[in-house]
């Protein structure tokens, strides 16, 4: 028993172990296998001897004369965190205390040899008894395959190929049904396993709003876009770690940052590089001919593409019918018509005067 296993055997009423066990080294690290810093230490080295102390002192009787002391020394305990401590004739200064099996019977932290539960019982003379093993059920196999890092990745990326195909179609259909079906999927798991928190659901979703906004209702891409692609990325990310490291409750470790957003990263890089190429491919493909128009609209069929008479607007002047901003309508005599405006917003109700017509658009600016 190491580390935590340590502390909990401390904290069992008997300890048994095998031939060839051993008990100790209760150093705090991080996962990288680094010593944690003092503040931690001192947590752990505290908890060590308060536990140790628990079990209480027992008499001892020396030559007539009875003594009591500790049954699990808390200096022992407190040596298999610090290699500081020295305790005669059991550690040296500079090392952390692990004893064997035969060392833990001697200083009072094994009551015993057993190889097996069975042998274990008739040492004690427990005779009706039950062990209960357990088995992962088939939620914690799923909640253990849904959050593996590789079908995290995949999740997300489902999610930016729904998303991605959800704006190249109008109305609400399948793209975004499976984005919805994989966000559940990558957030449920995290939030049974104790790692996502609401604040991380509620940052995703509003990085979700802002890049909604900045493609339908903002001309350009601008801090709406930028700050919804980063809000996205923080909720994914921050969903995939354990917030202890930032209650201070154990060592803060950049490892544990860095994988998930190396993770989350790639995953949305590669979900919306290859939604493009699948698109692409799917429009052009056979196996899909209703995805893309293939037919030919003719003049000579009645099909006209530009409004010629706008040309004929070109120098006219009239007023801005709503807001540009840079797009919007103007009114020119008694016609309406889509406009954009060539500097910066015109308000409604402004003079304006049609400098250019190109691709079938009506460009102006304010008289």
């Amino acid at each position: 028993a190491a580390s935590a296993g340590a502390l909990i055997s401390i904290a069992a009423d008997s300890i048994f172990m095998r031939q060839g066990g051993s008990i100790g080294a209760a150093t705090v690290v991080n996962q990288s296998g680094e010593v944690a810093p003092d503040k931690f230490q001192s947590f752990m080295r505290s908890t060590m001897r308060a536990t140790a102390e628990a079990k209480g002192k027992v008499a001892v009787v020396v030559d007539g004369d009875t003594t009591y002391k500790w049954r699990r020394d808390p200096r022992i305990a407190e040596a298999m965190v610090d290699p500081s401590v020295y305790i005669e004739g059991v550690i040296d200064t500079g090392k952390v205390l692990t004893f064997t099996t035969e060392e833990a019977i001697q200083w009072g932290y094994c009551e015993g040899k057993a190889e097996s539960g069975t042998e274990l019982f008739e040492q004690v003379g427990l005779e009706d008894y039950t062990i209960v093993e357990f088995k992962p059920t088939i939620m914690d196999k799923t909640i253990g395959f849904l959050t593996n890092p590789m079908i995290s990745g995949l999740l997300i990326m489902l999610i930016v190929a729904g998303l991605y195909f959800e704006l190249q179609t109008p109305g609400v259909g399948f793209p975004l049904i499976m984005a919805l079906i994989a966000a559940t999927l990558y957030f449920a798991p995290l939030y049974v396993e104790g790692l996502a928190e609401h604040y991380e659901l509620i940052i995703f979703i509003i990085g979700i709003v802002l890049i909604a906004i900045e493609v339908f209702a903002i001309p350009g891409f601008g801090v709406a876009g930028i700050s919804g692609i980063i809000l996205v990325v923080i909720g994914l990310t921050v969903a995939m770690i354990d917030n202890d490291i930032f209650r201070d409750v154990r060592p803060f470790s950049w490892i544990e940052v860095v994988r998930p957003l190396v993770v989350v990263s790639f995953s949305l890089f590669s979900g919306l590089v290859l939604s493009i190429v699948l698109s692409r491919k799917l429009i052009t493909s056979p196996a899909f001919p209703g995805l893309a128009l293939n037919s030919s609209l003719t003049q000579e069929e009645g099909y006209v593409g530009i409004d010629k008479h706008q040309k004929d607007m070109l120098g006219k002047e009239g007023i801005a019918d709503t807001v540009l901003r840079p797009s919007g309508k103007v009114q020119i005599g008694e016609e309406i018509f889509d406009a954009v405006a060539e500097e910066g917003y015109i308000n409604k109700g402004e003079a304006v005067m049609v400098t250019k017509d190109e691709a079938g658009q009506i460009y102006v600016m304010r008289k």
